[in-house]
């Protein structure tokens, strides 16, 4: 069974640093996505960054690029989000995803979830 744990939310002023984890277990495959993404409140769900655990491909929403850096630690199974220049619109529950194989960025595509984490942002 997979599991995803998320760590690492709070609240912050605009311009702080904040880091996510996620300890995944469970994946069979060696080849597989770790993504985030994020919910706001009456917001869909949207991709944040992804990485892919073999050949480290990349991926990050827009609005984030430059202050966002997603990280893979393979010793450790984790996936950390590293989160600079934070501003009021990223307030969100933030959500670890993983699915088998190639990078995408549609919330269908993942078939596992953390139980998200709370990011709050000050102005």
């Amino acid at each position: 069974q997979v599991h995803l744990v998320e760590s690492g939310g709070g609240l912050v002023q605009a311009g702080d640093f904040l880091r996510l984890s996620c300890a995944v277990s469970g994946l069979t495959s060696s080849d597989y996505t770790m993504a985030w993404f994020r919910q706001a409140p009456r917001k869909e769900r949207e991709f944040v960054a992804a990485i892919r655990w073999t050949g480290g491909g990349i991926a990050y929403l827009d609005s984030v690029k430059g202050r966002f850096t997603i990280t893979r630690d393979n010793a450790k199974s984790t996936v950390a989000l590293q989160m600079m220049s934070l501003k009021p619109e990223d307030t969100a529950v933030y959500y670890c995803a993983a699915r088998p194989l190639g990078l995408r960025y549609d919330v269908n595509s993942y078939a596992y979830w953390g139980q998200g984490t709370q990011v709050t942002v000050s102005s």
